[in-house]
């Protein structure tokens, strides 16, 4: 991999996964007890890789204060900033300055996946590909648009969403571009390359292809998807050589206090600091650092942030307590409710029976 890069763009603001991203970019949120982007430069480093460009739009400061030169990582790490959006095919064209290597792996910053990265760039190079697709099979492409591919591989297009998709396949979100694609990629204004980059090299009869896999992948734009994958690394479901702990049922972070009466599993964390009062209950939840849980009550499939408060005998089912906020004792909140930061919640419930 000596003559492979990598890109990976995380200028976006998360706007689905508001409150958590009104402080922190949604690659830097506390996933399985370490930034989200964490995990996936584990893989890129473990793939070989050595030289990694991040692509940063919104807060763009957090990055480099928390991972600096790459170097903690065995990495080396440089930063560009975008200073207006420019979509992925803008985004890799905006850091093209910064790149030296023959191929370069980009990789939109919001997934979790498994794949083989060695193996995508071994389909790239046996294929002499001028952009190779990660293209995942999911069970009901409905949602994605989908991306088909010959007997040889050759991605044949590129369709939006339909009630009746021609295949399983969809994109992934990681690619190998060949370095002359990159620079052909109009420079200074907005680029699709699902849009635009793509189906034009098809037009012009070029070489795209697909690496096609099973392996785990995730969308991590919503609430719901980014505590699945938090608990999918916690259990070791998903693959990741930055869990700062083994894999298991739950990952308690140092300093963290769980009474030995209360249940903490289906791969929730317990942030640094944080807490869980005696018979409670955190099932597939992410507590972030200084977070508490009272006494009795129930936490499933949530995020409560930074030094939230469920009091005691409180009910948060798959919502989202933002940092600071309280939720008074024997409230209930479910069904994708969302408390913004430092507000408190008292006298409501959604139980049916209320």
């Amino acid at each position: 991999m000596d003559d492979v890069e990598a890109v990976v763009l995380v200028g976006g603001k998360g706007t689905r996964l508001r409150p958590l991203t009104l402080s922190a970019p949604k690659p830097m949120l506390p996933t399985a007890g370490v930034p989200f982007l964490a995990h996936l430069l584990s893989r890129i480093r473990a793939a070989g890789v050595r030289h990694v460009v991040l692509g940063t739009s919104y807060l763009a400061e957090t990055f480099s204060a928390h991972f600096g030169d790459g170097a903690a990582l065995d990495l080396r790490l440089t930063y560009v900033v975008e200073d207006e959006p420019l979509g992925t095919g803008g985004g890799i064209r905006n850091v093209a300055a910064h790149l030296s290597a023959e191929h370069v792996l980009v990789f939109n910053g919001d997934v979790l996946a498994g794949t083989d990265l060695t193996a995508v760039v071994d389909t790239h190079r046996r294929t002499d590909a001028d952009v190779t697709l990660h293209l995942v099979r999911v069970p009901d492409p409905r949602a994605f648009g989908c991306v088909p591919t010959d007997a040889d591989g050759r991605v044949t297009a590129f369709l939006e969403k339909t009630p009746d998709p021609p295949t399983d396949q969809i994109n992934a979100g990681c690619y190998v571009f060949r370095r002359s694609v990159i620079d052909s990629i109009p420079a200074g204004r907005a680029v699709s390359v699902e849009r635009e980059t793509f189906p034009g090299l098809l037009a012009a009869g070029r070489r795209v292809s697909g690496h096609v896999d099973s392996a785990y992948w995730r969308d991590m734009g919503t609430p719901a998807d980014l505590v699945q994958g938090s608990a999918d690394l916690v259990r070791g479901v998903a693959p990741s050589a930055a869990l700062p702990g083994p894999t298991g049922d739950a990952l308690v972070l140092d300093g963290a206090r769980v009474d030995p009466s209360a249940k903490v599993s289906g791969g929730s964390t317990v942030g640094r600091g944080a807490s869980v009062g005696a018979g409670a209950s955190v099932e597939g939840s992410m507590l972030f650092d200084g977070a508490v849980v009272g006494a009795g009550a129930v936490v499933e499939h949530s995020v409560v942030g930074a030094g939230a408060v469920v009091e005691d005998g409180a009910v948060v089912v798959g919502s989202v307590v933002g940092d600071r906020a309280v939720v008074g004792s024997g409230c209930e909140l479910r069904g994708g409710a969302r408390v913004w930061p430092d507000a408190q919640v008292r006298g409501i419930r959604f139980s049916p029976d209320a």
